[in-house]
């Protein structure tokens, strides 16, 4: 497997991959940072450019997971992966607990431990859902949306593309929250939340407006 970034989130879903015993012939990808070296931890290979992943994926396989935080990189990279001929794939932490039932997870999502899924929950393509999130039933949520630690989404809870959902917010039940919007740490979110734009308190607000996605 080929791990998409080398820093961050990226070492934190290495920790999925040691805890499914699958770290033969793992490595990282990361073009742009200047303050690393050429392992990870001193074993894990980082590979530096395009030439270096086809020579990967000729000997290793092509299945590989972007482990970017922002939603806008974590697409623009799995395209690029994609373009070289990566077979995209998801990593989901053996210690999150995911319902048995009209459960859907789309190919590339990344899923960390204590995470909880519950029964009729969809998920997109693409997602980041950190330690602690808890999605309840029925919610749906769209492509390259990042969740982060101890986000909550209650019941029938919608989620549009490319958005953020905060470290400790809440959606409460029935909300629509749009594409392409930021939720800010700890906002409850009470009432439908519009594309491209920041909310943030309790109850949540639009503060600012994002330029929408092209």
């Amino acid at each position: 497997m080929l791990i998409i970034g080398a820093k961050g989130f990226a070492k934190e879903v290495l920790q999925v991959f040691h805890d499914l015993e699958l770290l033969d012939n793992l490595a990282f990808y990361d073009d742009i940072s200047t303050d690393i070296g050429k392992l990870l931890f001193d074993k894990f290979p980082i590979l530096r450019n395009e030439n270096e992943v086809n020579a990967y994926f000729k000997e290793h396989g092509f299945d590989f997971t972007v482990c970017i935080g922002n939603p806008h990189l974590r697409h623009k990279l799995f395209k690029k992966i994609s373009n070289l001929g990566g077979n995209y794939c998801s990593s989901i932490s053996p210690k999150a607990n995911i319902g048995s039932y009209d459960v859907e997870i789309g190919v590339g999502t990344n899923i960390l431990s204590n995470a909880v899924i519950s029964n009729s929950a969809k998920l997109g393509i693409g997602c980041l859902v950190y330690y602690n999130v808890i999605i309840t039933h029925d919610c749906e949520i769209g492509d390259f949306v990042e969740m982060s630690p101890s986000a909550i989404l209650l019941g029938n809870v919608k989620v549009g593309s490319f958005t953020n959902i905060g470290s400790n917010a809440t959606i409460l039940p029935n909300v629509k929250i749009g594409n392409n919007v930021i939720v800010g740490a700890g906002s409850v979110v009470t009432k439908d939340v519009p594309d491209n734009c920041v909310v943030v308190g309790t109850p949540a607000k639009i503060i600012k407006e994002i330029t929408p996605l092209i």
